[in-house]
C-alpha cells in the first residue's frame, strides 16, 4: 500500500530525514512520535509532495509519489490530505466555505473567484460539520471559534477532499487536554467508520498508546522504534527522545487523567 524506501531530505548540509524505511500494508491509525526536530514533520511534508525528497523514494500502491509533476501531484495532494497544528484556516470566513476550500484541487478559476460551490458540495460540507458536532456553528466565522472547534473544521475540510490518507501534523500541539482528547477521538472515528489510513505526528506517549494502532518513533532524523503501543516501555521511549533513566514521560502527557493526578501531588505537596 504505503512504500518509503531509504528517503532521506537534506536542507543544505543539514540532514531532517536520514534514509527512513518503513512499508503499510493495511490501513492502520499510525503515530510518529519523536522530539522536536527528529524529523517527523519532514515526512509528513514529503508524503503530501510539500517538500521533495533528496534521495529515495515513497510509493503509494505501486506508483512512485515522488515522480508526480502538474495535475497528478495535484491529484495526490487531494488523495493525500494534511492537517495542521495551527489549523490554516481563513479566519473572516464562514466555517462552511473554509469547509468548501476542501474541493479547491478540483474546481475551475472562474468558480474558485466566485466562491460558486455545488449544492451537493455545500451539502457534503454541513455534513461533515454535523458529523463532527458542530454544524451549529456553520455560518460563524471560523476566527470565532474556539481552537478544538477549529481543528474540528480544518478535519472537515480533509475530509472534503475524500482523500485515501489524512495526514496529520501535530493536530493537538496547541489544544488543552479536553480538546485534544475531542480531536483525537474524531480522528480515531474517522479511521475506523471511513477504513482510511491515518498517519498523525504527536509529541505524548500517552496519546501514541491509547489511539494508535501502530507507532514510530524517530529520533534525529531516524526510525529508532516501530511497533505496537504496548511495546512502546519505558527504555523504548527513553531510545526515542535520547533521555536517561530520569527520563518521566508524564511531563509530556496531555491526557485529562494524567494531568489530574499531577495537580493532585502538587496540591499535596502544598
Amino acid at each position: 500500500m504505503l512504500e518509503f524506501r531509504d528517503v532521506t531530505k537534506k536542507f543544505g548540509p543539514a540532514t531532517a530525514v536520514d534514509k527512513v524505511k518503513f512499508t503499510v500494508e493495511r490501513d492502520q491509525f499510525i503515530g510518529i512520535v519523536g522530539r522536536s526536530g527528529a524529523g517527523k514533520s519532514t515526512v509528513l511534508r514529503m508524503l503530501n509532495r510539500l517538500a521533495d525528497p533528496t534521495e529515495g523514494s515513497i510509493l503509494f500502491n505501486g506508483k512512485d509519489i515522488t515522480k508526480l509533476e502538474g495535475a497528478g501531484k495535484r491529484k495526490w495532494q487531494s488523495d493525500c490530505a494534511m492537517i495542521f497544528q495551527q489549523f490554516n484556516l481563513v479566519p473572516r470566513l464562514d466555517v462552511v466555505s473554509n469547509v468548501l476550500h476542501g474541493t479547491l484541487n478540483r474546481r475551475n478559476t472562474l468558480a474558485t473567484m466566485f466562491n460558486l460551490y455545488p449544492k451537493s458540495d455545500i451539502h457534503t460540507a454541513i455534513d461533515l460539520l454535523e458529523r463532527l458536532g458542530i454544524e451549529e456553528h456553520a455560518i460563524k466565522r471560523a476566527e470565532a471559534l474556539s481552537g478544538g472547534q477549529q481543528q474540528r473544521v480544518a478535519i472537515a475540510r480533509a475530509l472534503m477532499q475524500d482523500p485515501q490518507i489524512v495526514l496529520a501534523d501535530e493536530p493537538i500541539a496547541s489544544l488543552d487536554p479536553m480538546n485534544a482528547q475531542i480531536v483525537m477521538d474524531s480522528l480515531r472515528r474517522i479511521h475506523d467508520e471511513d477504513g482510511r489510513l491515518v498517519i498523525c505526528n504527536l509529541h505524548t506517549l500517552d496519546t501514541a498508546r491509547k489511539y494508535c494502532d501502530r507507532v514510530i518513533g524517530m529520533r534525529d532524523g531516524k526510525i529508532v522504534f516501530d511497533g505496537t503501543g504496548a511495546e512502546l516501555t519505558a527504555g523504548a521511549a527513553r531510545e526515542i527522545y535520547g533521555a536517561d533513566e530520569s527520563f518521566s514521560e508524564s511531563a509530556t502527557s496531555t491526557s485529562v487523567e494524567t494531568l489530574a493526578q499531577t495537580n493532585h501531588k502538587l496540591e499535596t505537596l502544598a
